[in-house]
């Protein structure tokens, strides 16, 4: 049986294991959804986590963002963030890629007060340096709704892998 046929019928250890990862190291928004249940379909479970997600305060995004990891220096990955800065290259910098990352991480986090955050998926390295570099001179309120728009990115990414699993 596929999950998108069996949604209803995760229990609630199952429903958090999967969906709590969807917004890095996010599990209250899997709980939250989990309360909207039954789900009409994917879409149906997809449209309400985000409307949990873009109806959450200020503060609550800031802490999404603030969990997200570091492109290419951070050593403690999730298993999802791992895998994705695997296939973007990331873990593959040259020493001059690489001391790059780690002064616009540094840069980037003072100014913005949350790492640099960007969908990787179908990304290579040089090209997620060349937006590293321009965001960073973003305003702070700009750059807020370009990492949230970002964190959707990711999420959507993470949601359809699970349904095609």
């Amino acid at each position: 049986m596929s999950l998108e046929n069996d949604l209803n019928n995760l229990n609630r250890d199952k429903f958090i294991s999967l969906f709590g990862v969807i917004f890095e190291k996010t599990q209250w928004i899997a709980e939250k959804l989990l309360e909207h249940k039954p789900f009409k379909n994917k879409e149906d479970l997809i449209n309400k986590m985000f409307q949990i997600y873009e109806a959450s305060k200020k503060n609550q995004i800031l802490d999404i963002l603030r969990s997200h990891p570091k492109l290419a220096v951070e050593k403690n990955l999730t298993k999802h963030s791992s895998a994705e800065q695997f296939h973007a290259n990331l873990k593959n910098c040259t020493e001059e890629e690489y001391n790059e990352f780690e002064k616009l991480n540094s840069k980037y986090e003072k100014k913005f007060g949350f790492p640099f955050i960007i969908a990787v998926k179908g990304k290579d390295k040089i090209e997620i340096l060349n937006n590293f570099r321009q965001r960073i001179n973003n305003d702070v309120e700009l750059e807020f709704k370009e990492a949230k728009s970002q964190v959707k990115k990711i999420a959507l990414f993470r949601l359809n892998e699970l349904f095609t699993k």
